[in-house]
């Protein structure tokens, strides 16, 4: 079987799948174009977010038994048609789960601490101890919404604290002794603490937005270590400016590009600008998942999920 690989990944995963007897070929560079030119001649591809699969390159795909996606979501692939064609996809949220959990740990004790505006006074040679005053995470209830493998992750990393950690999910009992799940209604309640673990879909598109936020009974503090389209920007800052948002930890933003690799080129609106200015948000460029360890778990697991298929 050939594979291609459209993005460069850790060499284990080609080193493992040519010891299988793969054959197996790297194109970091090609426009999309051109690679639908060729692609007919491959069985299967492995890709993280450099463009999408759409209906036009799966019908030039012609051979192709699956679609390795070096990465935890799928939404860069049209997986209705890619199934109703009977290729496989395979995914890896297995991989970056725990670096995705310790991201979001992260950025919730750098707000509570105010860790990054205290680091910028003394580097500035300002030395303000009561402005820095930060909250404990202690006695918190901490509100996941997505439990699924990052959902997940991130509730086994606060079972050090003295928190309630609660989740809502569309799927029904899959509460643990991590969790408990509970109604949205009830979510929205009693959470100090959002964190979103969804996969981009049509329902969670703009999920946060005015009347989601209104729909909290007291103000909280806002995690997204998931796709950024989940929060409409605009609606986030004005709820920072009322307080009924009290914080943000952003790792994915709504102007990124759908490769994941940039922001978009044009002017960035105001609510950005607010964003960058805002000393109660902390920023990071959709590297919850991207450490040293899960750059080489992503590729094992996507080795050992062909290998179970196709050997």
């Amino acid at each position: 079987m050939k594979i291609l690989h459209l993005d460069t990944n850790h060499p284990l995963l080609i080193q493992q799948l040519s010891e299988l007897g793969f054959e197996n070929h790297e194109d970091y560079t090609s426009t999309k174009s051109e690679i639908e030119e060729k692609i007919h001649l491959y069985d299967g591809i492995v890709i993280r977010s450099r463009f999408s699969i759409d209906r036009l390159f799966l019908d030039k795909a012609t051979n192709l038994k699956f679609i390795g996606r070096v990465g935890a979501g799928l939404e860069n692939i049209d997986c209705d048609y890619a199934e109703s064609l009977n290729v496989l996809l395979i995914s890896a949220p297995e991989g970056n789960r725990n670096a995705v959990g310790e991201h979001a740990l992260g950025m919730l004790l750098s707000l509570f601490n105010k860790l990054n505006k205290a680091d910028r006074e003394v580097r500035d040679g300002r030395w303000l101890r009561e402005e820095n005053r930060g909250i404990e995470l202690d006695g918190k209830t901490v509100g996941i919404i997505g439990y699924g493998n990052m959902g997940k992750a991130f509730a086994k990393k606060l079972r050090g604290f003295d928190v309630d950690v609660i989740f809502y999910d569309l799927k029904e009992n899959i509460g643990d002794e991590n969790a408990s799940q509970v109604s949205l209604i009830e979510f929205q309640k009693r959470a100090d603490v959002v964190s979103l673990h969804t996969p981009q879909t049509p329902l969670t598109l703009n999920m946060v937005n005015h009347d989601f936020i209104d729909q909290f009974h007291k103000p909280f503090w806002l995690l997204n270590t998931a796709r950024g389209k989940s929060i409409v920007t605009k609606h986030l800052v004005e709820a920072l400016k009322t307080g009924k948002v009290l914080g943000a930890g952003l790792d994915v933003l709504e102007y990124e590009k759908s490769s994941f690799e940039n922001l978009f080129t044009n002017d960035l609106p105001e609510e950005f600008e607010f964003l960058i200015q805002s000393e109660n948000v902390i920023l990071s460029p959709h590297v919850a998942g991207w450490t040293l360890e899960s750059k080489e778990k992503l590729a094992q697991v996507i080795v050992d999920k062909i290998k179970e298929n196709f050997c």
